[in-house]
């Protein structure tokens, strides 16, 4: 139930793999994109993502009503139109898989048809991602399969027999490096729609390492998502929100990815391993429970009673589960209030003998 990448294990047990996706936030600024990049591995980020296309490999110049945008954040425009404004130039990408990886970052993609991934393929990426509008893309799957290569898919808007159907293309075509993200594809996402009890369901059903590609704002959903099970984080980065862009408003500044990681990294701490009893940090606590006391002056003989032993803090005397079974037993010798009982001091009531 594990993935590969980079020689590092993806999986339960494992550290969170953080992903930075620059989509648009570089705004066709290559020193912005290089910035970003900086930026994201000072944030915490183990890889940065970017995404493979041209308006013309993901979509044709039409202004029909088909081919135009409505219910999102991008209203009134064309898909080309938005493409073309979103699209990292593919010349950029060799010199920043060659800035992350000087900085110890894995860098990867989206491609989005044939030829990206053969480009992609070129500059040796070590994994790739699916986007969750592309898991249909049947044709596409195998392709990207049969690079042998890790695969991450967005399972976004897709039914459990499309995720299926999408498992076992990838399958078929000779890789088992499966990773699957539970995702929202709206933008930004509401946190009442995200149903993060996806993500222990995926792992079942599927024996994949699950994660998540977040498109909600702040940081809550995704390190409640680590919680839940998530071996993997998506998140998009820019470094000003307020720079115009597709993605800006859903996308994480980098103080707020730097929290988010640090506050995943507290969760992994946090959810250890399966542990009874007492830990180290809590022996010296082992005082405030509750054992058998003396709470009136006794002497030697005089039977023990509700009145003379009680059941209180600290945890020094014998244990209360001997409660009933003293109160047959009487004092072997005086005992001073404030005593904790044990075995030495009590005597049978019959013979008065210890």
């Amino acid at each position: 139930m594990n993935i590969t990448i980079n020689n590092r294990i993806i999986g339960p047990g494992q550290p969170t793999y953080i992903v930075a996706e620059m989509s648009a936030n570089h705004g066709k600024d290559l020193k912005q994109a290089i910035r970003i990049i900086k930026a994201a591995k000072d944030a915490g980020a183990d890889a940065i993502k970017i995404q493979t296309y041209t308006p013309d490999t993901l979509t044709i110049d039409c202004s029909n009503d088909y081919f135009r945008i409505s219910g999102t954040l991008w209203d009134g425009k064309t898909l080309y139109d938005l493409y073309g404004e979103a699209y990292t130039p593919w010349e950029w990408q060799a010199e920043l898989k060659d800035v992350a990886e000087s900085m110890g970052m894995d860098f990867f993609s989206t491609p989005f048809d044939f030829t990206a991934v053969d480009f992609l393929e070129e500059l040796d990426v070590p994994v790739y991602k699916v986007a969750s509008f592309e898991i249909v893309d049947l044709p596409l799957l195998r392709k990207i399969a049969s690079t042998g290569k890790p695969i991450i898919v967005s399972v976004g808007m897709a039914s459990l027999g499309e995720i299926e159907e999408a498992v076992q293309t990838i399958k078929k075509s000779g890789n088992d490096q499966i990773a699957l993200l539970k995702c929202t594809s709206a933008y930004p996402s509401p946190p009442e729609d995200m149903n993060l009890n996806t993500i222990s369901h995926l792992a079942a059903t599927f024996s994949v390492p699950p994660g998540l590609s977040d498109h909600t704002l702040g940081t809550v959903v995704p390190v409640a998502a680590v919680a839940l099970g998530a071996c993997i984080i998506e998140k998009h980065f820019t470094i000003d929100r307020s720079r115009p862009g597709p993605d800006s408003a859903f996308s994480l500044e980098p103080d707020e990815f730097k929290a988010m990681v640090k506050d995943i990294r507290t969760v992994e701490k946090a959810l250890g391993n399966i542990q009874y009893g007492v830990s180290d940090p809590e022996a010296g606590s082992r005082v405030f429970r509750r054992s058998l006391f003396v709470v009136r002056d006794m002497k030697a003989g005089e039977p023990f009673t509700q009145e003379n032993v009680r059941s209180i803090r600290p945890g020094y005397g014998m244990h209360t589960r001997y409660f009933e079974e003293i109160k047959s037993m009487s004092a072997a010798v005086d005992i001073e209030r404030g005593t904790p009982l044990n075995w030495n001091l009590l005597a049978s009531r019959r013979t008065g003998s210890e």
